[in-house]
């Protein structure tokens, strides 16, 4: 019991890290995408200057669909994991 108590812990740190280390190298690369957008003139007519285009685009992606499929990380490892002591118990 002790050395579930112990992998849980430990397994939920390590998958906070890649949550965090994937959730800032996600937002930097949207924010390159609106950066290299705004250099390139593909914005439409209503972006006033190239912080609000970003400040907008970033407000949008933390919205998106992408940021929540970031959450997978702790979904995934946890149901393979208890399919495996599952398989291997029953």
């Amino acid at each position: 019991m002790i050395a579930l108590l112990r992998l849980s812990i430990i397994g939920f740190a390590i998958l906070t890290v890649i949550y965090v280390i994937l959730s800032i190298w996600s937002r930097l690369k949207r924010r390159g995408k609106l950066a290299a957008e705004w250099d390139d003139g593909d914005v439409g007519i209503g972006a006033a200057s190239k912080d609000a285009y970003i400040q907008q685009g970033l407000k949008e992606y933390d919205r998106s669909l992408r940021r929540k499929l970031i959450l997978g990380v702790y979904v995934v490892p946890v149901l393979v994991v208890g399919t495996i002591i599952y398989l291997t118990n029953y």
